[in-house]
């Protein structure tokens, strides 16, 4: 069966992780996506590291299923090819530096008036306009912005989520806009100009601490891996040393915990934890209680108590554990994808579709498509310049 998006085409001028996180997912719905990459190292992310055998983990992360092309953009006849390339696109986005893409000729405005039915997309730090507009946004630094590392890590220390977590967000915004202005596209004969900013996309996460702080009165602090909010919720150490992760959210669950689990059926009386305000107000007294508890046993003996009471748990898997883990084989989530190195392993995109596969492509070496899209786009084909 064809893919959602077989037959349309995505022209991205891309780099780092933001745009190309996007324009994976489209290339994995079936879209083809033609990657422009600068001459010389292309994009910079090729570089980040090498932990991929050899190759860079981002880049594998977020690349596949891509063709690429090299072009140089201060060049005429390289410029040109581009617009060619346009001419037929669905789908055109770009992450350049602030005001690179207009310098360039490439603002969306200026693309949809000679091709009403393109879907322009532009993905920014911190968006078009206001002081900010010109600052360059790396991850970490519009974590800082939007207040996510305030309320990230220890008391003692604040710190940086393990993943790219403003880049993913802005990533899929652009992706989830983009499929929204096709489907419209269908329906008006007509493409849109989006933009999507990764501070905007963070800030959107950030609502239920600012609701939390702005209509709470007191300020929210860093609770390391516990809910700053919930409790219990968050690791608990058992006699072996393990730690065991679980969380109650409700009554039912802290009367089932006290009296399965913990063998004390009045603690669920006790004035200190009568409801999870209370219970997060006198968290340090209640860890105690748990551990003091947990102690006599080993994290598995501790997981199979939870399990039997019917309280939400999980082991602190490693990430090698995760690769590992059971529910993934279970499932059969893993796939085998080419690369310029030979196939790397990887896991299915999370939507499932019945009947029907991602695809799943392969990440391209630097310019391996340079000279067929050279070819296909010709100076003097429908859209050249003859």
């Amino acid at each position: 069966m064809k893919l959602p998006l077989q037959g349309i085409t995505v022209v991205a001028l891309e780099q780092a992780v933001a745009a190309p996180f996007a324009t994976r997912q489209l290339a994995d719905l079936g879209a083809r996506v033609i990657k422009i990459e600068r001459p010389g190292r292309g994009d910079f992310a090729r570089e980040y590291d090498q932990r991929a055998n050899g190759l860079s983990a981002y880049f594998v992360w977020v690349n596949r299923g891509k063709e690429s092309v090299v072009l140089d953009l201060r060049e005429a006849p390289d410029r040109a090819l581009l617009d060619r390339m346009l001419a037929r696109a669905d789908v055109f986005i770009q992450n350049l530096g602030p005001g690179a893409a207009v310098r360039l000729g490439l603002a969306g405005g200026v693309l949809r008036a000679g091709h009403p039915r393109l879907i322009t997309c532009d993905v920014s730090g911190y968006g078009s306009v206001g002081p900010y507009r010109d600052k360059k946004a790396y991850d970490l630094l519009v974590q800082c912005e939007a207040g996510l590392v305030s309320i990230t890590g220890t008391p003692d220390s604040p710190a940086r989520p393990g993943i790219s977590i403003a880049d993913i967000a802005g990533g899929m915004y652009a992706y989830s806009g983009i499929l929204s202005a096709l489907y419209e596209r269908e329906r008006t004969g007509e493409g849109s100009e989006l933009s999507v900013s990764l501070f905007d996309a963070l800030a959107e996460w950030m609502g239920q601490p600012y609701f939390a702080e702005a209509y709470g009165g007191v300020p929210l602090s860093r609770s390391g891996a516990r809910h700053p909010t919930i409790s219990p919720y968050g690791h608990y150490r058992c006699g072996d040393g393990a730690l065991v992760f679980l969380s109650v959210q409700n009554d039912r669950e802290w009367v089932a915990l006290c009296e399965k689990v913990l063998e004390q059926p009045g603690l669920a009386r006790d004035r200190r934890f009568a409801d999870i305000p209370s219970r997060r107000a006198h968290d340090e007294e209640l860890t105690s209680v748990i551990e003091d508890q947990f102690r006599l046993h080993t994290a598995d003996d501790v997981l199979v108590l939870l399990e039997a009471a019917g309280i939400a748990h999980a082991r602190l898997r490693t990430v090698a554990e995760f690769a590992d883990h059971p529910q993934l084989a279970a499932r059969d989530r893993w796939r085998d994808f080419e690369t310029p190195v030979g196939p790397l392993r990887g896991l299915l995109p999370p939507v499932e579709v019945t009947g029907r596969e991602a695809a799943m492509g392969a990440v391209p070496a630097l310019g391996a498509h340079t000279a067929a899209i050279r070819a296909e786009f010709p100076e003097d084909g429908p859209d050249g310049d003859a």
